[in-house]
């Protein structure tokens, strides 16, 4: 029987208390149209409240060149994916208004798509920066904070991670000026990856900004992917076969099935089916219900008003958050109908804890990255 999640918010263990004024009724769900009024109200309090509260005491100038008054901001990003330039191209319209200079930084160009807007650098090729901003304590992110010693370090949370403590985030924390996180759910998951009990600012998905509406085709399912087979770039996450056998037998139940590919994931798998042109976020505008494994769009998927059934695996694991927005999870391809058929938005105080704060995310997540590049500025903490 598909396993339905109940609405109790998760709390991850030795992870900051983010405060985000996220709670909310737990009355059974209205239509979808005012179920996101019902969001917008409770994340846009939650984003209020989460930065006044989360304010923090100034830190220590830590050396290299920092943002001044009057000229643009120069970030580098270093992410978990080395060349997974999907994280930070949300980011780039805000920035381009700003005038934020920001260049991911990148190992070689191999891996790097021709046309892809994302300015890339390798470290010997980086152009001068103010700040270094670490999506994560993998590899990569690492050896680019021991290449930059100079720069303050931020480390801003733009995919999910696990709440297990990373090996590598001990020599990242003393580093840290600030640290962020798309909302207060993913800030404990994040908290507990860093190892860390220090505030984090919840800011937003920048993928939020633009926020599509919900205008439901009818018998059109989503399909969500992640990654099939692992590569230079990043791993990948089991549940592919069991995501297959049920988008089968949701379009033999008479289904359409629309596949949400991960950027990274190869569409051979899935060219049985139409593939969207968008991306999964945008696409779900047209799905009345989504089945995938688990991932980061999982929440942002629910914010538009779309229901979520969540494929589990032995060898998957993903944090209670993204586990807590699903109607139920399924482990046999035979529970996809029914419980696709049955599934139901999250309650709104669940939804709002793991979506954070809707509209201007990208502007705020941009503020800390400018307040931290200064030293001595009331943003900055230790």
């Amino acid at each position: 029987m598909p396993t339905t999640h109940d609405t109790a918010v998760p709390a991850g263990p030795a992870a900051p208390e983010v405060t985000a004024a996220a709670a909310g009724s737990a009355a059974p769900a209205p239509s979808s149209p005012t179920r996101r009024r019902v969001l917008r109200g409770l994340t846009a309090t939650a984003g209020a409240a989460g930065l006044a509260a989360l304010g923090a005491a100034p830190a220590t100038a830590g050396g290299g060149h920092h943002g001044r008054p009057g000229r643009p901001l120069r970030v580098l990003v270093a992410t978990n994916e080395p060349w997974g330039t999907y994280h930070v191209k949300p980011l780039l319209a805000e920035a381009g208004r700003r005038g934020v200079r920001i260049t991911q930084l990148v190992p070689d160009t191999s891996g790097v798509q021709p046309g892809d807007p994302v300015p890339v650098a390798t470290p010997q090729s980086a152009p001068p920066a103010d700040l270094l901003v670490v999506t994560g304590a993998g590899d990569w992110p690492l050896e680019c904070a021991a290449r930059f010693r100079r720069l303050p370090v931020a480390a801003s949370s733009l995919a999910y991670l696990g709440p297990q403590q990373a090996p590598g985030a001990r020599l990242l924390r003393p580093r840290l000026r600030a640290v962020t996180s798309s909302s207060p759910a993913e800030a404990r998951a994040f908290g507990g990856y860093l190892g860390t009990r220090r505030r984090i600012r919840v800011v937003g998905s920048p993928q939020t900004d633009a926020l599509p509406a919900h205008r439901p085709e009818p018998g059109l399912v989503l399909v969500l992917t992640s990654v099939t087979h692992p590569d230079d770039t990043g791993g990948a996450a089991p549940g592919t076969e069991l995501l297959l056998a049920a988008a089968e037998k949701l379009q033999a139940a008479g289904k359409r099935i629309l596949v949400g590919l991960h950027p990274r994931e190869d569409p051979k798998l899935w060219d049985a089916y139409e593939i969207s042109d968008v991306p999964s976020l945008q696409a779900a505008a047209r799905a009345e219900a989504a089945v995938g494994i688990p991932g980061t769009v999982f929440p942002l998927v629910a914010a538009v008003g779309v229901p979520l059934v969540g494929i589990t695996d032995t060898g998957l694991t993903v944090p209670d958050y993204l586990l807590a927005v699903c109607s139920s999870t399924i482990d046999d391809p035979a529970e996809a109908v029914p419980a696709v058929g049955s599934a139901r938005l999250p309650a709104p105080d669940v939804l709002a804890d793991a979506v954070g704060p809707i509209g201007g995310s990208a502007a705020r997540l941009l503020d800390v990255w400018r307040h931290t590049a200064r030293p001595g500025h009331p943003h900055d903490d230790r």
